[in-house]
């Protein structure tokens, strides 16, 4: 019954949010695809830079020195939960709309940028590392960019609603602002469990494919 509950409020909430769902996905896409394409605009001296610090980090890494995973986890959980809390935040600026779609859109370009530069470093070994490095963590990371994003949207736009189109407009600003604030408490949950497993089990998966591409 519960889990019955929880999936039909997911769904109302998807189908509430659509449209804004859809401009945020494509405008994370696009980010994506931004960042691959900026690789390969980089001089040949840049690459080269940049893949020296790249292989002193797999060097550590294979050495066992990236630091105590609990560590990268408070690191990975502050950074990202600063992060979702600043698009959080700007929701409630009533303008700050546009700087949480350029905060993902750059979100966006990071991960793009982190996953071409792979690519087109190391082929598919760059691949593979990438795809066991990088993903296991965004897949919840990623989700919660877009729904913080998403609902810091939505209810900036209410909000000036509310203020510019008084009128045929019902707000009530205390009951929305609470499930607002319980949104993002909520996704703290789960950035909790993409912290660990970017603490715990990535630089596990590292290790053993930057030991198996150099053998």
């Amino acid at each position: 019954m519960r889990k019955k509950f929880y999936t039909s409020h997911i769904t109302r909430h998807i189908q509430t949010y659509s449209p804004i769902y859809s401009f945020i996905m494509v405008l994370f896409i696009m980010g994506i695809i931004f960042g691959a394409v900026i690789v390969n605009s980089l001089s040949i001296a840049q690459k080269e830079d940049l893949f020296h610090y790249l292989n002193h980090f797999f060097g550590q890494v294979a050495d066992g020195k990236t630091g105590q995973a609990e560590d990268l986890l408070k690191l990975s959980f502050f950074h990202n939960v600063k992060f979702t809390g600043l698009m959080w935040v700007l929701g409630i600026s009533i303008i700050g709309f546009p700087l949480i779609l350029i905060l993902l859109f750059l979100k966006g370009v990071v991960v793009g940028f982190s996953v071409g530069f792979l690519v087109n470093q190391m082929g598919w070994n760059g691949l593979l590392l990438a795809f066991v490095t990088l993903l296991p963590q965004n897949l919840l990371f990623i989700p919660v960019y877009i729904f913080i994003a998403v609902i810091s949207t939505a209810f900036s736009i209410k909000l000036m609603r509310k203020i510019f189109i008084r009128q045929g407009f019902s707000f009530h600003f205390v009951p929305e602002f609470a499930r607002y604030f319980l949104s993002f408490i909520a996704t703290m949950a789960v950035i909790t469990l993409a912290a660990s497993i970017e603490a715990f089990i990535a630089p596990a998966l590292m290790k053993s494919i930057i030991a198996s591409i150099a053998k």
